[in-house]
């Protein structure tokens, strides 16, 4: 293999390389969460995703009227969860749940997990 070759093909490998590793570093900002504010949510967990990079809840609650309500709250990683003593165990589909959040600044149903309290008591933050 001629040198200007090697030397393209080292090239192209060092770019590929590279574009990977920033978009692996790339990450939302939390900006959409109002941490001013705290709302306290109890329902009934519909999905819990155990996944990188966030976590998701999944909580269906009742409105004042009695209609069901489905909030979509994502969680932190779950390293940074497991280091805490959560757990993909914890909580399962069905469970009665009550979690405090960070809502969401534009007022839709969804949030950032502040804490999760089981049915058994036990309280994550």
């Amino acid at each position: 293999m001629k040198s200007s070759t090697r030397l393209k093909a080292f090239l192209m490998a060092a770019t590929l390389t590279a574009g990977l590793g920033s978009s692996a570093q790339a990450h939302h900002s939390g900006a959409m969460f109002d941490r001013s504010r705290e709302v306290v949510l109890t329902g009934t967990v519909k999905d819990w995703q155990w996944s990188n990079p966030h976590t998701w809840l999944v909580l269906m609650t009742k409105s004042d009227q009695g209609a069901q309500v489905e909030w979509n709250l994502e969680g932190q990683s779950p390293g940074v969860f497991r280091g805490k003593g959560w757990s993909r165990t914890m909580m399962s589909v069905g469970d009665k749940v009550t979690v405090h959040i960070s809502p969401m600044k534009d007022g839709t149903n969804g949030g950032s997990i502040v804490s999760v309290t089981t049915a058994s008591g036990q309280r994550y933050d």
